[in-house]
């Protein structure tokens, strides 16, 4: 999904959105309790797509041509692949070599960009369809179209890869969700998301798919913070506004708000029900299907991202994670490693639809004891903040960073 939040399903303590096949999905599978993507939308999809730190692939919204990803991995190793909804690593363009079926997918269907100003150009393949300005009809059209290729493929291995338009800025449910939520028109538009899954789960369990079929459910970034009003006058409209409880900060901090997704793993030998506090993030999407789907990657191909498989089947309790940075653009602000985080000071970049306080010296927090990053712990722990600073000082480094 695009910008939900991280308290923004039942599962994950949502008190007024209901999503009743999403919560059905946790407890038949894993709950990932600390999985990490990027703070904004074109970055997340290009380290979700070829399993490394943006600023290693070009950085924003877009990611360079040479990259190798999932899609290639998986069609390289007999999947048919597809890729329904926005893209947003072509610098929001038809432009050669960075759209979806220039890089691996089969098939594509959806919008090169996102629906800021609340319309969006739709295309199939390489070919320009119509200008969509109805908000409400992304979802069940995204997910029509998403069934439409399990059913033609139900015969050979197949990757989807379905990235919603919704929540994202300018937002609209359909008659059937509108005006239905406890959590309002966002909600409504969350709702709706759950019940298009649910169309997907029952369409496995249909095909006799469901035996053999691993799912996984998460978000690109952080909600919109409240910074974002000012939007809805400019535009119009109502602004998605989930809610990243407990976490600190929203979509675009390095704050635990910006980059921490809700996330749930099902499929075989996923234990039923469990919650998993292990560290994950997108860029081990990659390696970890791989591994499921039985490819050897090449060692040429150079990943930030790691093989979870064993713990999201639950053969080992420990994550092959143990460190995640944490890029604003092409700066590194923060660093974890184990249940420590720091934060840099002195930042000089950062989105302006985020209103974080200016760092004027490091800010080191326990995550296991305080999730919220309320109770700064710098001057307690001396010795930990050096270490951190040191790791922060061997972090990626910034190559070929090109973002809007």
């Amino acid at each position: 999904t695009d910008d939900q939040g991280y308290n923004d399903l039942g599962c994950f303590g949502s008190p007024d959105i209901k999503t009743p096949r999403i919560d059905k999905m946790a407890s038949e599978g894993m709950r990932m309790t600390t999985f990490y993507a990027q703070p904004v939308s074109g970055p997340s999809r290009g380290a979700l797509m070829t399993g490394r730190y943006p600023l290693r692939i070009g950085g924003g919204w877009q990611t360079n041509t040479e990259e190798v990803t999932i899609a290639e991995v998986l069609k390289g190793g007999g999947y048919a692949t597809c890729c329904i909804g926005k893209w947003d690593i072509s610098n929001r363009r038809n432009e050669d070599g960075r759209v979806p079926t220039d890089q691996g997918f089969d098939y594509y269907f959806g919008t090169l960009g996102a629906n800021d100003r609340g319309r969006a150009v739709m295309y199939r393949n390489r070919d320009s369809l119509y200008l969509n300005e109805d908000m409400s009809s992304f979802t069940g059209m995204y997910t029509d179209e998403a069934m439409a290729f399990i059913r033609e493929n139900r015969e050979k291995p197949f990757f989807l890869y379905l990235a919603h338009t919704m929540p994202h800025k300018m937002i609209d449910a359909s008659a059937q969700f509108r005006g239905k939520s406890e959590g309002g028109l966002y909600g409504d538009v969350i709702e709706e998301i759950d019940w298009n899954v649910g169309r997907i789960m029952d369409l496995l369990q249909e095909l006799g798919l469901d035996k053999n079929t691993y799912v996984a459910y998460f978000s690109d970034n952080g909600p919109w913070s409240n910074v974002e009003e000012k939007i809805r006058v400019l535009h119009g409209g109502e602004l998605a506004t989930g809610s990243a409880y407990p976490l600190r900060s929203a979509k675009g901090s390095p704050y635990e708000g910006g980059f921490r997704e809700p996330c749930i793993f099902w499929g075989p030998e996923i234990p039923e029900g469990e919650a998993c506090d292990g560290m994950m993030a997108t860029l081990d999407i990659l390696p970890t299907f791989a591994a499921l789907a039985g490819i050897v990657l090449p060692d040429t191909l150079e990943l930030d991202g790691y093989d979870q498989s064993a713990l999201i089947t639950g053969k080992s309790a420990d994550s092959a994670r143990d460190i995640f940075y944490y890029h604003v653009q092409s700066e590194l602000q923060a660093v974890r490693k184990g249940k420590w985080k720091i934060l840099l000071p002195d930042g000089k970049k950062r989105y302006n639809y985020v209103d974080d306080p200016v760092r004027t010296s490091p800010e080191l927090y326990d995550l296991q004891a305080d999730i919220s990053e309320s109770n700064n712990l710098a001057d307690k722990f001396p010795e930990v903040l050096r270490e951190m600073e040191e790791l922060a000082g061997r972090g990626p480094t910034d190559t070929t960073y090109t973002g809007w």
